[in-house]
């Protein structure tokens, strides 16, 4: 199997060293515009292998796409983050240029590989993805809902004081800090509903403490987090390559999915060989309908902004 990591900034090399470390791919390749970073990030985690233990080979390249020939996985990290005084419109204007160009240049050499999408804004760069590409739906995939559910379960589990592996938590909608849906009412530690052992107050801060996550690590390092989104996004390249039919949050095309048409949002899927296999059905009651729908609401506005390009 052949993996791609497109952008080796700390996102795409934190994401290229999991892959890597697991050995997920017998092959892996990572690509950087900016000439040394590829290749300088690529020696460096090969120079772990005998440390770490594993034999994963390490290809990268400076835009040479034609290195990326083959791969069955794709995951794109490449665009710039929101810069001082930045609009909105112009972040998207720029990343969608990139993610573009990215994707037409992976499918002249992998045209039956599967894309992750990394790059913000996540949910609009995926729909951006899926519409330019004209791939099946299936073989899309934005990563940030499976970041966020990590997140909320950390979250939960520093008021539990349990272990986070032991919770099922996911969160829905977009991946944005007031279009983000943690699904407390569903989230369970050990099957058993955590609702049952938090009180009000605490459920609310665990939601906020949530949909806050990104900005709260910003403030802190003074830049975009990047061990979890690589771990994210490696995490679903494992799913893919294993076929393991676990279930994530991702960003997706939902065709009257619940009850959403021509967007690609957060929704429970599972993840195998074929990239995104189904949508499950949470079942959502009418509050968390009706976040979801304002939720979509929000990201199809930064969609219609993709018009104007």
């Amino acid at each position: 199997m052949k993996v791609t990591v497109v952008g080796a900034g700390a996102v795409g090399a934190t994401c290229a060293d999991n892959i890597a470390r697991k050995e997920l791919c017998q092959e892996l390749v990572l690509l950087d515009i900016k000439e040394g970073i590829a290749e300088g990030k690529a020696q460096d985690m090969m120079q772990t292998a005998t440390l770490l233990g594993f034999d994963t080979k390490i290809a990268r390249s400076t835009n040479d796409y034609a290195k990326t020939a083959g791969s069955d996985v794709v995951v794109i990290t490449s665009g710039l983050p929101r810069k001082p005084g930045m609009t909105r419109e112009e972040l998207i204007g720029v990343n969608a240029g990139i993610v573009k160009g990215v994707c037409e240049n992976i499918l002249k050499h992998s045209p039956n590989a599967i894309i992750i999408v990394i790059s913000n804004p996540m949910d609009t760069m995926t729909y951006l993805a899926l519409q330019s590409t004209g791939l099946p739906k299936h073989r899309i995939i934005g990563m940030g809902g499976t970041l966020d559910s990590s997140r909320f379960k950390y979250q939960l589990s520093q008021h539990l004081g349990c272990s986070p592996s032991d919770l099922n938590a996911v969160v829905v909608g977009g991946h944005g800090d007031t279009t983000m849906i943690p699904l407390i009412r569903l989230a369970t530690w050990n099957s058993t509903p955590v609702t049952n052992f938090l009180s009000a107050e605490q459920q609310e801060k665990i939601v906020k403490d949530t949909m806050v996550g990104g900005a709260t690590l910003t403030a802190l390092i003074g830049t975009s987090a990047w061990y979890a989104p690589g771990a994210a996004g490696a995490a679903l390249v494992e799913s893919i390559l294993r076929d393991e039919k676990k279930l994530f949050t991702c960003c997706v095309a939902l065709d009257g999915e619940y009850g959403q048409k021509d967007i690609c949002l957060g929704v429970p899927v599972t993840i195998g060989k074929n990239g995104w296999e189904k949508i499950v059905d949470f079942k959502l009651n009418e509050a968390e309908q009706a976040a979801f729908n304002k939720s979509a609401d929000a990201v199809r506005s930064m969609n219609d902004v993709l018009k104007t390009l």
